[in-house]
């Protein structure tokens, strides 16, 4: 199954081909491949930063039902649910904690998974724009390393990027090809939100 990412961006070679919905993307990079590119085609995750592994081999139909996923044979069954919780997604993982923790969320309403989850979600309404800022940092990271690693001026952009410091990051990125510069650019743009204009 693909990234569930809303967006998606293609490269072949350094010139950008598509940016946007995976369904955009493929299709162009499958078009690429039928107008006969030898240039090599790198799709990426726009919000992880990280290349897809996505095979375009086969008609545009078989590629674009690869980017449909898979129907779950469970959730498809006819027979009525018994007694139970309903299936929420649910993902049970072990969490290891002093035995003050676990006797302060025993004495939780709810029990400690309530607890958890309570905390989990205030930690995410309170740090969300530094986790917005560092998500963005790190994709842009990975995907200046595949599309610029080599480039001149690298790792001062990184550098700037991390320090959140639009003005370096401009002028060490400015050199590279368009369609790259664009690109991290864009990724980094949640980097420096915060910036007065």
């Amino acid at each position: 199954m693909p990234s569930p990412s809303a967006t998606w961006t293609a490269f072949a070679g350094q010139r950008l081909i598509a940016s946007g919905s995976p369904a955009e993307v493929v299709t162009a990079a499958r078009r690429a491949l039928d107008a006969g590119t030898t240039e090599a085609l790198l799709l990426f995750d726009d919000a992880t930063g990280r290349t897809v592994d996505f095979h375009l081999r086969g008609s545009l139909e078989d590629v674009l039902a690869r980017l449909r996923p898979t129907p779950d044979p469970a959730a498809d069954a006819t027979e009525p649910r018994g007694p139970g919780r309903p299936k929420l997604g649910v993902v049970a993982r072990e969490v290891t904690l002093l035995p003050r923790h676990w006797e302060w969320l025993s004495q939780q309403p709810g029990g400690a998974s309530v607890a958890l989850r309570k905390l989990v979600e205030a930690a995410r309404a309170n740090s969300g724009d530094a986790d917005r800022v560092r998500q963005a940092q790190a994709a842009t990271d990975r995907f200046m390393t595949t599309m610029a690693g080599n480039a001149p001026g690298y790792e001062e952009a990184a550098r700037a990027l991390y320090a959140s410091d639009r003005t370096r990051f401009n002028k060490w990125t400015r050199a590279w090809p368009d369609d790259i510069r664009d690109c991290a650019r864009r990724l980094a743009a949640p980097v420096f939100a915060k910036e007065a204009p």
